[in-house]
């Protein structure tokens, strides 16, 4: 398995978390099964080589190049073929630029590139899947984000900043806190967070923290789950396993033990 990450360029970066490349080699008779976590943080997947399933058989968009939305819960895909897929990991407030709608409207979707775009996304859907390389597929997929995030707004909205204080900080932070540091009443942040967020700003709290605890994968020799629950924010560890269970589909024991669905890509990524 290949499992590489690339860094956005300084223009995407307010909307680019990162980049990321996944590539395995399936054998004859085989089959892969990826399971992606709940996040408030959705993603473009482009599949370039092979296809995946939902391992529940129900129906799905069978385009290569998907809108894959900020989620509230996990889902199963499985493949019984070798696969490449090419991914940008974007902020949710990058959803009202690129497709013109508030990212509450597609909060649990998994779109089709065409479908949303048009033309357009059908073109860049035929440019990825025609690519030669990894290389090439992010100087394209950049030059695209670079022209539909083109000039942005001259003042980025408190919630905005209010989002990727909320991502990237270690601390639990209640609503309150928020709207106070922010200077929004706590009506504003509810209805714009869910603008730009697709969630309520309690929930998305709930996501960032479940993500961070996902990070803590492997976990160190010696630390402990409740350890692990107390240093992403949760009061006691009950919480975590309770969020832990409905955002992944397991206890965070069988996760940190490694027996997990797709896990080979977290070894790939921790090594």
């Amino acid at each position: 398995m290949i499992y590489q990450t690339f860094a956005p360029p300084q223009i995407l970066q307010p909307y680019v978390r990162y980049f990321w490349a996944l590539e395995l080699e399936v054998g004859n008779g085989d089959s892969y099964t990826h399971r992606t976590m709940a996040c408030g943080c959705p993603e473009l997947v482009f599949h370039y080589k092979g296809a995946f399933e939902p391992a529940d058989g129900s129906a799905a968009d069978k385009s290569p190049a998907l809108f894959h939305a900020q989620s509230s819960s996990y889902r199963r895909f499985t493949t019984m073929e070798s696969f490449g897929i090419f991914g940008a990991f974007i902020y949710p407030f990058a959803v009202p630029r690129l497709f013109g709608q508030s990212a509450a409207a597609t909060s649990n979707c998994m779109i089709g590139l065409a479908n949303l775009l048009g033309s357009k996304g059908r073109m860049l859907e035929e440019q990825m899947m025609l690519a030669n390389n990894n290389s090439q597929r992010l100087q394209i997929l950049c030059g695209f984000l670079e022209k539909k995030l083109v000039n942005p707004p001259a003042e980025q909205h408190p919630v905005i900043e209010a989002i990727k204080y909320i991502v990237h900080t270690n601390e639990f932070i209640t609503v309150n806190e928020l709207s106070g540091q922010f200077n929004l009443s706590a009506r504003q942040l509810e209805r714009r967070f869910n603008d730009f967020a697709g969630f309520s700003p309690k929930f998305f709290n709930r996501l960032a923290r479940f993500e961070k605890a996902l990070a803590k994968y492997p976990k160190l020799p010696g630390t402990s789950l409740t350890g692990i629950a107390y240093d992403c924010g949760y009061y006691d560890q009950s919480h975590f396993i309770h969020d832990f269970k409905q955002f992944s589909g397991y206890h965070p024991k069988q996760y940190f033990s490694g027996n997990f669905e797709g896990h080979e890509y977290k070894d790939e990524a921790a090594d």
